[in-house]
């Protein structure tokens, strides 16, 4: 039966006991709200390794003033009972004042990749996301962590943080899960009314425009950009907030796709902020 612990020290007893038999640990953080996007990434570890923890913990350093910290969606016995039927060991569901001291000093910083794409409209993001990150590497101390590739920004600021910082952990990217339409699974699509779930495919339906571009033999960031935004601009309930196709190493903008390239977009849907993305590498 998969335990629920709260405190710093209940994961750290547990998984010392399982370093002294020699085992294998794995991570899959998570705000919580499971969907099979998350199984998916729990799914992974569970394969990957001896033992899997997945920390449940709504982070209040990532939200911005007027984001939606208190109104994000909870429900701790469905991702327990998710996180028991998917093999995982342990759900780590701590208090903020249990994860964080109320005259903290220390932030964790990625510089430039924080600032781009998402970085632009959520300055404090970011640094909240490593913060609570490293955290986590170093209570669980795992083998192994797991990431969506649908926060690819985050995925690739925290395998910059644990490279630069020497964490002695593997980062594991893993795939998007859609839903039959094509929607990105998200915690967020909760949000949206029946007309703007129908008007959220245009997410996946504009990116398909931009890798059809890309595998047509174009390399012009431009032309994959505004192939992207033509079938954004026919969804009146899309309002884009960038489409952008960037450098997986720096997250800068490129103007041609010569190495690995992500095509990211944020697009408000009536008042719910989605993001989807592809990457992209040519072939040489």
């Amino acid at each position: 039966m998969t335990r629920v612990v709260t405190t710093i020290a209940e994961v750290r007893q547990i998984v010392r006991a399982w370093r002294a038999a020699g085992q294998t640990v794995g991570l899959v953080p998570t705000m919580g709200y499971l969907h099979e996007g998350h199984q998916s990434l729990i799914e992974r570890s569970v394969a990957d390794n001896d033992h899997t923890v997945v920390s449940v913990f709504v982070n209040p350093t990532q939200f911005g003033p007027n984001e939606d910290l208190e109104s994000y969606p909870r429900d701790l016995e469905h991702d327990r009972a998710l996180v028991e039927a998917t093999g995982a060991d342990v759900v780590f569901h701590p208090t903020p004042a249990e994860m964080y001291y109320p005259n903290r000093r220390t932030t964790v910083h990625v510089d430039e990749l924080g600032s781009e794409l998402c970085g632009k409209s959520r300055p404090i993001h970011f640094d909240g996301v490593c913060l609570v990150v490293s955290k986590l590497l170093n209570i669980v101390t795992p083998d192994r962590a797991y990431f969506g590739q649908k926060d690819a920004q985050q995925l690739l600021i925290v395998r910059r943080m644990v490279r630069d910082l020497s964490f002695g952990v593997e980062i594991v990217g893993c795939p998007i899960v859609r839903e039959a339409d094509g929607l990105a699974k998200s915690s967020r699509n909760t949000y949206l009314s029946d007309e703007e779930r129908a008007a959220a495919v245009v997410l996946s339906r504009s990116l398909a425009a931009g890798r059809a571009v890309l595998e047509g033999g174009e390399r012009r960031a431009s032309a994959v950009r505004q192939a992207v935004l033509d079938v954004l601009a026919a969804e009146p309930l899309a309002a884009p907030e960038y489409v952008e196709v960037v450098d997986t190493d720096d997250v800068n903008p490129v103007e041609t796709v010569e190495g690995e390239a992500l095509v990211a977009i944020a697009v408000r849907i009536g008042g719910t902020r989605l993001i989807d993305n592809f990457f992209f590498t040519p072939e040489v």
